[in-house]
């Protein structure tokens, strides 16, 4: 007959189980890590097919239009889209008009008119305050200094829209490379 006599120490064992117990967990937690992470999770595209057309929204209006103003070359050749009205000033060619918009400055609704030169072959053929949206190319142009200029390709009368102010730029928005 042969006889085992095995003593258990709780202490010991209990050690066992939590060493056994942290192992699995490091283990899970660096998979987790790895897969939400991954080969590319730091990879980014500052690409941008300059043929796509960015679409400037009420919102984003005065925070595109001061980042294209601060970063000029990196913009020039980019595609947009947007509406506003025409707005001359009395040294403007035939050509050129500002697509504007009304920012609001302070809480009694006083405003400030902003917006990008922009230069259109008809572009006698719409008044001043006429609401169109355009699609255009950026480019570098001079009015009073280098400005962006917008070469339009596309124009078209609208009506005015229920959301026809815009707010100043905010520290909330980011641009990437050429991602406007």
């Amino acid at each position: 007959m042969f006889i085992c006599n095995f003593k258990l120490d709780g202490n010991k064992l209990g050690k066992i189980f939590l060493g056994i117990l942290f192992a699995i967990i490091v283990v899970i937690t660096i998979i987790v890590v790895y897969r939400i992470l991954g080969n590319n999770y730091f990879k980014t595209n500052d690409t941008i097919n300059k043929k796509d057309i960015y679409e400037i929204t009420p919102n984003s209006y005065t925070n595109v239009l001061k980042s294209v103003h601060d970063d000029l070359n990196t913009y020039i050749g980019q595609r947009i889209k947007f509406s506003g009205y025409v707005y001359r000033m009395f040294d403007f060619t035939d050509k050129q008009f500002v697509l504007a918009r009304n920012m609001i400055i302070s809480s009694d609704i006083q405003t400030l008119v902003v917006g990008f030169l922009c230069e259109c072959d008809n572009g006698t053929t719409f008044e001043n305050d006429t609401w169109v949206e355009i699609e255009g190319t950026i480019t570098k142009g001079n009015y009073h200094g280098e400005i962006p200029v917008i070469k339009i390709e596309k124009i078209k009368k609208i009506e005015k829209p229920s959301d026809e102010y815009v707010y100043p730029p905010d520290d909330s928005f980011v641009t990437t490379s050429t991602v406007l």
